[in-house]
């Protein structure tokens, strides 16, 4: 995808796949202006995936937009996208307990809600791990707005690659793997 992003308009139902700086690699679709949806493939949450969150979604200035939100986990997210110049600047702010137990929030957040919201009150909440990163922009598509196919499944080794290689979506963004 090779296109200037000017307007809050064409950033929304972009899909991205990006790799911070530490080396961890997420796959992040703007469903729509209030609605994000992502898969993790790299770090210390690889694996989990989210679909449907609710979240804060504006555009900075031209081309710089800034999405945030927090999640049933207790986890806060600010992610700053650049896309013109192919970055997007993240921070992450984990509770202790998922730096502690991060194998329970790997899985489909959507079916599993209550046992985010129960380890949320079981385990410590503070202090909380601060992840602030750079990321590079490694796959931009335009999927169109609330598109769901775009993240519909358990992410698996491959599924970045088969994304940017043109093997998982067809010309009109539906998965080819049905």
């Amino acid at each position: 995808m090779d296109k200037q992003f000017k307007t809050l308009d064409d950033f929304l139902g972009t899909h991205f796949i990006y790799t911070y700086d530490n080396g961890w690699e997420y796959e992040w679709y703007a469903k729509n202006d209030h609605t994000v949806d992502y898969r993790i493939h790299g770090g210390m949450v690889a694996g989990r995936w989210v679909t449907d969150q609710t979240a804060n979604i504006v555009m900075l200035t031209a081309g710089i937009y800034k999405v945030a939100w927090t999640e049933p986990t207790g986890t806060d997210v600010a992610l700053d996208f650049l896309p013109n110049d192919h970055k997007v600047n993240g921070t992450i702010f984990f509770p202790k307990w998922v730096q502690d137990h991060p194998e329970i929030t790997v899985t489909y957040q959507n079916e599993h809600l209550d046992v985010m919201h129960a380890a949320r009150e079981k385990y410590a909440t503070y202090p909380k791990l601060v992840v602030p990163e750079f990321a590079t922009i490694t796959y931009m598509g335009n999927a169109g707005q609330d598109n769901n196919e775009v993240i519909s499944e358990a992410p698996y080794a491959t599924l970045p690659d088969d994304i940017r290689a043109g093997q998982y979506f067809d010309a009109d963004y539906r998965r080819l793997n049905h």
